[in-house]
Parts: structure tokens; C-alpha cells; sequence
């Protein structure tokens, strides 16, 4: 029996699935050990978890709008179940507890990154340098995306030893109806409505839109957050030529018919790591038209195949979007790729890369095994 603990911030819908699948793997005993029940920012409603899971005592601080998790009892926590081998999915103070731990007790540890070199660019160089350090001894590393390996590659990390985890949903639940549903929106935007996510870009690119097709266009807005007065209040000064809903917080079941009843989906993010909202637009069957600041970019959203990767220039933007809007044969060559591409992200196989990267670094030479946290 292989015994894996798995440190996380927090429980993520779309992970959770995968989590529930490692613990259903025979030959596997799964423990998650959560920092927090939820962090501040997050409204996510949650599927069951079938899996062993502890909760720590919560120490959150937020700096820079970002939260570092701060729990001295993941040391005890792993001491009582005493795994074979620690993932962890951050560089926060509890991670590095448990690095050390591994150490300590000659455990394999295993990072597990959702980030890129994109996502990364503005750190420091001492946390460049933590990282460089944790890669270069870990006898396997995980990452969500082929951007998370090609980080790993700018560390020094040999590309035999990264595996890939991918980010998913569940995309049966997305997938459009066999009968036609109508489309009331040319667009979807679906995201926290934050000055990162762009929505103000959403909305001029919008009416750059309306003047080309001669017509006013339509516009759903899915979520909330602290530019959302600022958004509506935009989207009252063009009402000459678009008409903007804004629906709020949406829970996962009421999503695929919000992002079925739109047209094109619009994800103009300064930086996503990756972006699952993606995901959820490619399995509901939609052409995409994203930033090259999201993983995404590249990988799940192809340019000219299943969307367009645009760089932030609302002329750009809406000149294709224009194109997608006006030519229904090729909107529906596009969503029938997004289909396809959507197909090869899936709980299953995000759950096989974690339980492979696991019994890799089991099976490693005892010397690459014996974890070193940065110690020289």
C-alpha cells in the first residue's frame, strides 16, 4: 500500500474530483491535509469529498492580495499518517514545514505547480532561488500544464522527472443539448469581475464589435467582485450600441446553461496560471478568444483551431470576433474543436499523473529520495 498526503491550500471543486479518484486507485491510501476550509476570496460550492481529509488550524495573511498559509501542525498532521511520500502544491510557510518533514523522516517529497514562467517572471530571486533548490532535489515534479514543464526546464529540472496533472471539470456536465438551444448573447464573460480578469477591455472590444457587425451586440457578465459597480457603470455609457446583463454569482450547476446561451467566450485575464473557466467554455461547446497571459493559451485554447489567442488590443479582438459571429460554419468548426480539445482533460487522468509522479519518487534511487529542503 502506497500511502500519498497531499498538502493544499484549500479545496478546489475542480480538484476534489481528482482527489476522490486517487482514493478509489487500488494500492493507494490518500490523505489531504487542507491549510483552510475556504480562503477569503472564494464562493466555490463544493462536491462531496470520498477521501481522507484533515483541516488545519487556520493561520491566513494576506500580502499583496495574495494568501500565505502559516500552519505549523501539518508536522504533527503527517507525523500521524506517516505517508511514503508528500505532495505539496505551494511554496507557503506550511509547505515548507512539510518539505522539512520529509526530510527529516527521508521521505520523498514532490512539488506541484500550476504555474508557469509566465506567472512567475516578477518573482524574486530568493524565491527563485527556494524553487531552484526544491526542483533540483525532488525525484519528480507535477505540473498542470505544458507550461508547468517548461518551467521546470528553466529550473534545471530533467523533463524525464515532470509529469503532467492537468487542470479539469467535469465536462459531461457542460456539454451542449442535442437540441438547439438559442443563443441570446454574441458573449460570455465568466470570471470574478476584477481589475486582473479585464472586464473593461470585455466591454470595449464589445462595442468596437457592434460597429463592425452594424447591429448592437449582447453580453452576459457571470460573477462578481470589486469592479463590478465600476463595470456597470461602463456598460451604462454604451448602451447606444450593446446590452450588458450582469447575472451574478453563478453556482456550478446553474453554469452550462449560462455559458450555452452565449455565442463566444471572452477570457482577456492579465494572468491566469492556467484558467478553468476555459475549460468550462471549451466542454459547453464554445469558440474561445483568450490572452496569451492564461495557460490555457497554446495548450487547451489553440489559435485558428478552437479560438483565437489575441494579444490585448481590442481591434484585434474584435475584429475576430466578428468574423466568428458572422460565419456560423466556422464558429461551429471552432466548437466542435473546443469539444475535442476539452476531451483530453479529465479527472482520470489528472489523477493517474499524481499517482505516477508518486510511485516514481518511491522508486527512485534511495540518494535522489532523501529529500533536501534547501539545506545545503
Amino acid at each position: 500500500m502506497l500511502k500519498i498526503a497531499l498538502v493544499v491550500n484549500e479545496p478546489p471543486p475542480y480538484r476534489i474530483p481528482v482527489f476522490n479518484q486517487i482514493a478509489a486507485t487500488p494500492g493507494i491510501e490518500l490523505q489531504v491535509i487542507f491549510c483552510c476550509r475556504r480562503e477569503p476570496n472564494r464562493c466555490w460550492d463544493l462536491p462531496a469529498m470520498a477521501f481522507d481529509h484533515r483541516f488545519l488550524r487556520e493561520r491566513i495573511r494576506t500580502v499583496n492580495d495574495r494568501f500565505i498559509h502559516n500552519n505549523p501542525d501539518v508536522l504533527p498532521a503527517l507525523s500521524r499518517f506517516m505517508p511514503d511520500v508528500v505532495v505539496g502544491n505551494g511554496f507557503n510557510p506550511t509547505h515548507l514545514y512539510s518539505m522539512a518533514w520529509a526530510r527529516f523522516k527521508r521521505k520523498p517529497y514532490v512539488p506541484m505547480t500550476d504555474g508557469t514562467a509566465d506567472s512567475e517572471r516578477s518573482f524574486s530571486r530568493w524565491h527563485k532561488h527556494v524553487r531552484r533548490l526544491v526542483y533540483a532535489r525532488a525525484p519528480a515534479c507535477l505540473a498542470a500544464s505544458q507550461g508547468g514543464i517548461a518551467l521546470y526546464r528553466s529550473y534545471g529540472v530533467d523533463p524525464q522527472r515532470c509529469l503532467l496533472s492537468c487542470l479539469c471539470i467535469d465536462n459531461a456536465r457542460f456539454y451542449p443539448p442535442q437540441a438547439t438551444q438559442e443563443k441570446r448573447y454574441d458573449f460570455i464573460f465568466c470570471s470574478r469581475i476584477e481589475a486582473g480578469k479585464n472586464p473593461a477591455f470585455v466591454l470595449k472590444l464589445a462595442r468596437q464589435t457592434s460597429t463592425l457587425l452594424g447591429r448592437r451586440v449582447q453580453i452576459l457578465f457571470v460573477g462578481s467582485g470589486s469592479q463590478e459597480s465600476a463595470t456597470r457603470s461602463l456598460a451604462r455609457s454604451y448602451a447606444s450600441e450593446l446590452d450588458a446583463d450582469f447575472y451574478g454569482f453563478a453556482t456550478q450547476a446553474e453554469l452550462p446553461a449560462l455559458y450555452q446561451s452565449a455565442r463566444l467566450f471572452l477570457f482577456p485575464t492579465l494572468g491566469d496560471v492556467w484558467g478553468v473557466v476555459a475549460n468550462e467554455a471549451c466542454a459547453a461547446g464554445l469558440p474561445v478568444l483568450v490572452s496569451p497571459h492564461a495557460g490555457v493559451a497554446g495548450e487547451l485554447v489553440v489559435d485558428g483551431k478552437n479560438g483565437y489567442v489575441c494579444a490585448l488590443d481590442t481591434a484585434i479582438w474584435a475584429e475576430h470576433a466578428a468574423t466568428l459571429l458572422q460565419n456560423d460554419a466556422l464558429r461551429t468548426r471552432f466548437a466542435q474543436h473546443s469539444l475535442q480539445q476539452v476531451g483530453s482533460y479529465r479527472f482520470d487522468l489528472a489523477a493517474q499523473g499524481i499517482v505516477d509522479a508518486c510511485r516514481a519518487a518511491t522508486q527512485a534511487p534511495a540518494a535522489s529520495r532523501q529529500f533536501n529542503a534547501g539545506i545545503p
